[in-house]
């Protein structure tokens, strides 16, 4: 039997090449893999040696040969095939070890040139790897470090790698190939080349959307279903995840999530990840039931609900920090469906034990606070339509304080500063139209999803009163601007005094002189924020 191993990443190649030749398999290898082999010691033949043809062409052919091909193709249960490898003195390769160029960390650098991304697409590689993943049955395809304690274990156990372990291999391979050329033609398709093509040290300009746009996801999970019974549904992740992406959560009690679960727990953990300080968000229905900082976790969390109580019941929670045995206390008197935070105590763990349903998520977070606001979120974002795919950006844009532009005579305090531009950052993960009133660093009241403005302003005053919440003194955010000045009219005599909203109405001026009418003060963002 015959091994042929050329990685790469030689992580953990020592000791599998060690591993295959203590089970009788002989050694075949190419340039770097092969040197490093000899010099720990290991029989191992180049693989020019096997095919009487050198590596040529600065290593862009070495293995593109038919004795590297017939051994790794050939079927062993064909006569004719075994036959064909006799006549011509080719040998099986029985175990193939293959990961390739490093392309996509290459492009990822800064500067990447054309000719550096080009010398980084392997050839040899994918093809050798097609080849023993079509004949999995008869030859085991190792393409990641991750699979070779496996393959070793069988090896040792049964002298042979199982039929069910070389398919799950092939699969895996040919998964890893689609990556690859999805990854190239991605690349490619964003080169944007004038008259003349850059020279070698000069790295191209690349379009934000390639012209074939291929994207990669494993599928995590199979859902009960999606949103409804009749629904069927899967959790699929990146490749790779970014730290602090919902997708690299570790469940840590309760029932499997659901779809349902899973997309409102992002609404609220992206929503959650947009402040410094110490908050908890409550979602319901993809919208921003209650939110709100404070100096603790139960601080924030008693704030958060009680904007909405009602709407809280079975709703879905979040927090930007970790999760004590006081917050969990109050919170596992309600009924919560997922709870999720970058880390709970052991104290808070033991009170969830006796909430056995309540589905607990561990996300971790970067310690540094001032990197948690763009975490693992996504720089795209996709929607399904009839026959197409809308990708867009996703709205990842940050309101500072010094991007605010007061209209009004009426000056906002610092205190009113502070509370709009929270308003602002809620408003942000609420869908269109939204309203939202804030003080004191807590929602009040959110009006939310109304095809009128004024229809969601109302909202989100019923909403307060039902909780007992007074909006006088509230600041106001707007997901857009006012296209009239009753919009600020109802907000005004809601009780708010100060309002954000992005402005570039054909009204403008009508709208600020209502609001130095109503003796509201009034800054614009210049930024919208709709969400659908």
């Amino acid at each position: 039997m015959n091994a042929l191993l050329s990685v790469s990443d030689k992580t953990g190649i020592v000791e599998l090449a060690r591993a295959l030749h203590a089970q009788g398999l002989k050694l075949l290898s190419t340039g770097g893999t092969a040197k490093l082999l000899a010099e720990e010691g290991l029989p191992v033949t180049e693989v020019a040696d096997m095919t009487g043809f050198p590596e040529m062409l600065d290593g862009r052919v070495k293995t593109l040969h038919p004795r590297v091909h017939g051994g790794l193709l050939a079927r062993r249960d064909v006569p004719a095939h075994m036959a064909a490898l006799a006549e011509h003195k080719i040998d099986t390769i029985d175990v193939l070890v293959v990961n390739l160029y490093p392309f996509e960390a290459t492009v990822a650098k800064l500067g990447c040139t054309l000719e550096d991304a080009i010398e980084n697409i392997d050839i040899g590689g994918p093809a050798m790897v097609r080849s023993a993943a079509k004949n999995w049955k008869d030859v085991a395809v190792l393409t990641d470090a991750s699979q070779y304690a496996t393959v070793i274990a069988e090896l040792k156990s049964a002298g042979k790698v199982s039929d069910k372990t070389k398919f799950a291999l092939s699969v895996a391979a040919f998964n890893r190939i689609s990556q690859y050329d999805g990854a190239i033609s991605d690349y490619l398709s964003s080169v944007q080349l004038g008259d003349d093509v850059p020279a070698g040290d000069a790295a191209p300009a690349l379009s934000r959307f390639p012209a074939q746009f291929n994207a990669q996801y494993t599928k995590v999970q199979d859902m009960r279903y999606g949103e409804n019974p009749h629904q069927q549904a899967s959790f699929y992740r990146n490749a790779d995840p970014a730290l602090g992406a919902l997708s690299t959560g570790v469940q840590l009690q309760g029932k499997e999530l659901s779809y349902n679960n899973i997309a409102d727990a992002d609404a609220a953990w992206e929503c959650v990840k947009s402040f410094e300080s110490s908050a908890c968000v409550i979602v319901k229905h993809a919208n921003p039931c209650g939110v709100a900082v404070g100096a603790t976790a139960l601080e924030a969390y008693s704030k958060a609900f009680q904007t909405d109580p009602t709407s809280a019941f079975g709703g879905i929670i979040a927090f930007n920090c970790a999760v004590d045995g006081a917050a969990a206390q109050i919170v596992a008197k309600q009924f919560v469906e997922v709870l999720m935070a970058p880390a709970f105590t052991q104290e808070a763990l033991d009170v969830f034990k006796a909430k056995a349903n309540v589905r607990l998520l561990r996300i971790a977070l970067p310690e540094n606070r001032a990197d948690i606001l763009n975490a693992g979120r996504n720089s795209l974002e996709f929607k399904r339509v009839s026959g197409g795919l809308l990708v867009q950006e996703s709205d990842n844009h940050i309101l500072h304080l010094s991007d605010l532009k007061v209209v009004t005579t009426v000056q906002p305090t610092a205190e009113q500063l502070q509370d709009l531009l929270f308003a602002w950052t809620v408003a942000k993960y609420v869908k269109s139209n939204a309203i939202v009133f804030c003080k004191g660093g807590m929602t009040v009241g959110v009006g939310a999803g109304q095809m009128s403005r004024l229809d969601s302003a109302r909202i989100a005053s019923i909403k307060a009163g039902h909780a007992n919440l007074s909006l006088a003194g509230t600041a106001v955010a707007s997901d857009a601007f006012f296209p009239f000045r009753d919009g600020l009219d109802v907000v005004a005599d809601a009780g708010a005094t100060c309002v954000i909203q992005p402005g570039g109405s054909m009204r403008d001026d009508e709208v600020i002189a209502a609001a130095d009418e109503r003796g509201v003060a009034m800054v614009f963002s210049a930024v919208r924020h709709f969400r659908h």
